[in-house]
């Protein structure tokens, strides 16, 4: 349905659900902190001022975005999505949490993969107003949160009926 990804697209996400790394010093399996047979998470590569170490969740079946997704898949991710927000709580210490996901170019969708950002959220961090200030990210910034949302993870199954 309305999908804009270009004939034989490279998708990085499904490079990292894969196995794989984007390209060096990019997204790489050091950042995966969670991978089951239906869905992958892992820290996310831009950070945005106040709010570092957030988590993209994605199918690991390749869905461009939100008017493909399945029930059966959208109910992995969504409940993944929640863990992740709870080990936040728990990992970070951090006040609240919040969600975003965006579909198609006016959407802002970047990568033509679904993925739903899981953010940590602090009083007055003013996420939403400093999006334009995000910046990319080096694997040594990334490697305590996700170290960190690992130990979490480790052992623990997200179990989901579908």
């Amino acid at each position: 349905m309305y999908n804009h990804a270009p004939e034989n697209y490279d998708c990085p996400f499904c490079r990292i659900v894969g196995g794989q790394t984007m390209r060096p010093g990019l997204t790489g399996q050091d950042d995966v902190i969670y991978h089951d047979e239906r869905v992958t998470a892992f820290i996310a590569l831009h950070w945005w001022p106040n709010n570092p170490g957030h988590v993209i969740v994605v199918p690991n079946r390749h869905i461009e975005n939100i008017y493909d997704l399945t029930p059966d898949i959208a109910v992995c991710v969504y409940e993944l999505a929640r863990q992740v927000a709870i080990a936040f709580k728990q990992v970070y210490g951090c006040d609240g949490t919040s969600t975003r996901q965006h579909n198609e170019p006016a959407g802002y969708q970047e990568v033509w993969h679904f993925h739903l950002h899981v953010f940590p959220r602090y009083n007055n961090d003013y996420l939403y107003d400093l999006t334009f200030q995000r910046r990319l990210t080096t694997p040594d910034e990334r490697r305590p949160y996700a170290e960190q949302l690992k130990r979490y993870f480790d052992g623990k199954r997200i179990a989901v009926e579908v």
